[in-house]
């Protein structure tokens, strides 16, 4: 084929593409949530700064009190974190108060776990910390090492805390050599009531508070940041926390600690009507009642059909309520 054909041929089968026109689209930033299931809410306009060990070891230095709550799932660290706490306990007490067990003793290192991951999604301020539970640290401190590893690790918290006094120094000790901040947990010591003869105060006597100073002062000398002083009396705690070079952190000692923790669930009332309180918790709200209000009254408006009401429900216009009312009678049965 000649060339000046071939030119002809080209032209001749030549047609031009369709142009496209894009046109820029504006999109909404704000979108329409049509679900309750927005975790966190709206973000805070000013929100603090994490609170760290060194955030800590200023607040003790500047002697302000610490504060400390525990928390077992997101809402209740929710409202601990957005309350201003500065630590946020992860404590084997969900046993009891989330999980409905007996005591301490049951809960295991799996479980404990899952419900640090579930507080830390909420905890953006509060320094976290998550307790090992009975049976993950006493058989040998790499055992213990690996627990910790794994509550850090995997629940995502900034530290751990164990009970025990001398006898736990070692095992604290191989623990913050690999890098883990550590709170002892001295006095009265729930995961071993059994050897203690039950939930009993600790150091009323002479040698009974000197063994609360030596276990204290064992578990600062292993690394420990800070130590739980539990049910133990508070002239004794006062003077204990006067030797230490750590914050203390006191359950039932006296307000001559360095801090304070209570279990969320106690001090909110959130439990009915006749449960034992032991005698150092301040009951500071009703939330038992107040759940219990609300629940009703939404039993009582939903049998009456006053719920949902019309402010509760999505519209739909009557163009198309009556084009599907036609199409649904306009089908055989």
């Amino acid at each position: 084929m000649r060339p000046q054909n071939l030119q002809k041929v080209i032209q001749s089968s030549y047609r031009p593409l369709p142009v496209i026109v894009v046109r820029p689209v504006a999109i909404s930033t704000c979108q329409t949530r049509q679900s309750s299931h927005s975790p966190l809410g709206t973000p805070s306009a000013n929100p603090r700064k994490k609170t760290t060990i060194n955030t800590l070891q200023s607040l003790y230095k500047k002697q302000e009190p610490i504060t400390m709550i525990t928390a077992h799932d997101f809402p209740s660290a929710h409202v601990a974190d957005v309350a201003g706490m500065d630590m946020i306990l992860v404590g084997d007490s969900l046993a009891m108060v989330a999980l409905g067990m007996e005591d301490t003793s049951e809960v295991i290192l799996e479980e404990m776990i899952l419900h640090c991951r579930s507080v830390v999604r909420a905890t953006k301020g509060a320094f976290t910390v998550g307790d090992l539970p009975m049976g993950s640290y006493e058989i040998s401190p790499e055992q213990a090492v690996d627990s910790a590893i794994r509550v850090v690790k995997e629940g995502r918290v900034q530290g751990v805390k164990l009970e025990g006094g001398m006898e736990m120094a070692p095992t604290i000790e191989r623990i913050v050599r690999a890098g883990i901040p550590v709170v002892g947990h001295v006095g009265l010591t729930p995961q071993r009531q059994n050897t203690l003869g039950g939930f009993r105060v600790q150091g009323k006597t002479t040698l009974g508070a000197l063994k609360v100073l030596e276990d204290a002062m064992a578990v600062q000398e292993a690394g420990c940041f800070a130590v739980v002083l539990e049910a133990v009396p508070a002239e004794v705690a006062s003077i204990i926390t006067k030797k230490l070079r750590i914050p203390t952190i006191g359950i039932g000692a006296g307000n001559g600690c360095s801090g304070q923790v209570l279990v969320q669930v106690d001090m909110s009332g959130n439990f009915p009507p006749g449960r034992f309180l032991p005698k150092f918790v301040k009951q500071y709200g009703d939330v038992w009642s107040e759940s219990m209000r609300a629940i009703s009254n939404y039993k009582t408006e939903v049998k009456s059909r006053a719920y949902p009401a019309p402010e509760h429900t999505y519209p739909m216009t009557e163009k198309e309520l009556y084009e599907f009312d036609n199409l649904i009678d306009s089908k055989p049965a």
